[in-house]
């Protein structure tokens, strides 16, 4: 089976949007009824992203295989609406361990083992690997992997990576490999010139390590290239005008496919890669692909209808905030959920600690302008995380959103925030607390999983797609009606305590419901206060499954209630 590859690179600097490119890019492939998959490259050391501060890193991102990855990898699967595995990210760590493991059984038995060619060869062969493995719901091959590479070209993290696809190139022949490079146009003085020259390095550096571009998206601010500057970019970097991509600032990144649909890619990348000639498209997957793309369409058109009149104002809670990636699938389930509703999302970012006492005395202003925004907002989401830095400001929340009958949504961690609160100003437990948070806690609410190693931190969470059960007698639970009324769901996990199963009854006794357990019925899941407009909380992360066309329901439940159509949608279902 002929399989096409399309390597996205980038350069001048880092966080230069390829991820974005890539997504849009394989998008487009899908609506033309191919089967698309895709890989992140990261250079850095580390197997997987699962120890990585999201402050450093943006937010690890869980597979349903528990593979803790890129937060890129949550863009295809939007993207795309596909299930991706842990080995559709290569990490040099994976790589490297992968080439120690066979040195050391004797598969290079008498060989000098080398970055070339073992390395290199090692990823090629993964990346071939990769490319096969079925990720729709067809159960086939996909046609096309969009790869990404990480970094900025010219990093000696990447260099082995970027030696690789030069050889994977000759690899796969001329017609199965094209490269997208993503560059900068920065707009530079007063007067507002626009610059070419960082663009013209960076495809210089890329052309002198044996890659040449076939596309060149070119990053830029304004509503597109200045007259003359495509051509320039052409000129020097060797490609014709059309080639020339311009990808300018958006309103939101659901309208780059269009951008980049308009310029023509969708038709160069048909002709360079020759699909018509040797990938055959079934009808059925031509009309899936088309219908995709009418869906796509309305969904940028509602997006730009949308007026200040529809708006609909959350409060986001955590501890991360000052790097708005770390929150980036909980950012899209709520943008999926208030789209689907025809409503224009307004997020209050507040950091958790802002809300302490200590926050108080020790920069006020800080203190009064997050309590201003959580007062003020229509809805309360409190998200995970790990560490005792915020989790008192949590608490406040939880307990504001409790007593004054704002919707809020835990989500983990906030799960575990909204029982700690409950515990302490409900029950009575004085001191009630996480033992994650207070080692020495007399009333440990919520405890250490007992499978879980206290000593290792890579790799020893509770991930991946686990079944949640809906306990009986919860027919008329909101969160239960808005799943569907089925008897169970399945969602992605993350974390590694859980609430104290000993203390479930003290709790049910004062009206907070446990109604979602796992299969053993020791591991609570779901909780909902039934004399409450909505207060729920999740011990999985749902923002981790929602899809543009396809919005996560507890994020729908909650955007539902801020709006007062809550009850008005239940009856529908």
């Amino acid at each position: 089976m002929v399989k096409k590859y399309v390597l996205v690179s980038g350069g001048v600097i880092s966080g230069i949007g390829k991820g974005i490119i890539a997504s849009s890019t394989g998008l487009l492939l899908k609506t033309m009824g191919l089967k698309v998959t895709s890989i992140k490259i990261d250079p850095y050391l580390n197997i997987d992203a699962g120890t990585l501060s999201p402050l450093d890193h943006g937010e690890v991102f869980v597979l349903n295989d528990g593979g803790e990855v890129d937060l890129d990898l949550g863009n295809y699967e939007r993207y795309l609406d596909v299930t991706l595995t842990r080995a559709n990210n290569i990490t040099t760590g994976k790589i490297y361990r992968d080439v120690i493991e066979r040195e050391r059984k004797g598969d290079y038995l008498g060989k000098t083992v080398q970055v070339v060619p073992h390395i290199t060869d090692a990823i090629q062969d993964w990346v071939e690997r990769v490319a096969t493995i079925p990720v729709d719901d067809t159960g086939e091959e996909p046609d096309v992997c969009i790869i990404e590479l990480g970094g900025t070209v010219g990093d000696i993290e990447s260099a082995p990576f970027v030696e690789a696809m030069r050889q994977f190139q000759f690899r796969v022949g001329h017609d199965n490999f094209a490269l997208i490079h993503v560059s900068l146009v920065p707009t530079i003085g007063s007067v507002g010139e626009q610059k070419t020259k960082p663009t013209q390095a960076s495809i210089r550096d890329l052309r002198g390590l044996g890659l040449t571009p076939d596309l060149i998206a070119c990053r830029c601010e304004k509503t597109g290239l200045d007259e003359g500057i495509q051509a320039k970019i052409s000129m020097f970097c060797h490609v014709q005008p059309s080639q020339v991509l311009a990808v300018r600032d958006c309103n939101s990144v659901y309208h780059v496919p269009e951008l980049l649909r308009d310029q023509g890619m969708v038709d160069y990348l048909w002709k360079r890669l020759n699909i018509e000639r040797t990938i055959t498209i079934t009808p059925a997957l031509k009309e899936k692909g088309t219908d995709m793309w009418k869906k796509w369409k309305q969904l940028t058109t509602n997006q730009e209808r949308l007026h200040d009149s529809d708006a609909v104002s959350i409060a986001l809670v955590g501890k991360y905030t000052y790097l708005q990636d770390s929150y980036a699938s909980v950012v899209k389930a709520l943008e999926h959920a208030t789209l689907a509703l025809h409503k224009k999302l307004v997020i209050k970012w507040i950091e958790a600690s802002d809300l302490e006492p200590d926050s108080r005395v020790s920069n006020p202003i800080k203190y009064h302008n997050a309590w201003q925004d959580l007062c003020s907002a229509q809805g309360i989401l409190v998200t995970g995380g790990f560490g005792v830095r915020g989790s008192e400001g949590k608490v406040a929340a939880a307990k504001w959103a409790r007593e004054h009958k704002v919707p809020y949504l835990g989500i983990c961690l906030g799960l575990q925030i909204a029982v700690i609160e409950f515990a302490r100003n409900v029950c009575g437990m004085e001191g009630a607390n996480s033992v994650e948070l207070d080692e020495s806690t007399t009333t440990p609410v919520v405890i250490y999983m007992p499978e879980i190693s206290k000593t290792h931190l890579g790799g020893t969470l509770r991930v991946g797609m686990k079944a949640t059960l809906f306990q009986d007698g919860t027919e008329d639970s909101t969160i239960r009606k808005l799943y569907g009324g089925g008897s169970e769901v399945l969602e992605r996990h993350r974390h590694r305590y859980e609430v104290n199963p000993e203390l479930i009854h003290k709790f049910e006794a004062k009206g907070l419901q446990f109604v979602g357990k796992d299969e053993t019925g020791q591991r609570m899941e779901i909780i909902e206060m039934a004399d409450h407009p909505y207060f729920v909380g999740v011990q999985y992360h749902p923002e981790l499954l929602t899809r543009p066309l396809k919005p996560s329901p507890p994020f729908t439940g909650l955007i539902l209630a801020a709006t007062g159509g809550l009850q008005q949608h239940l009856v529908t279902l």
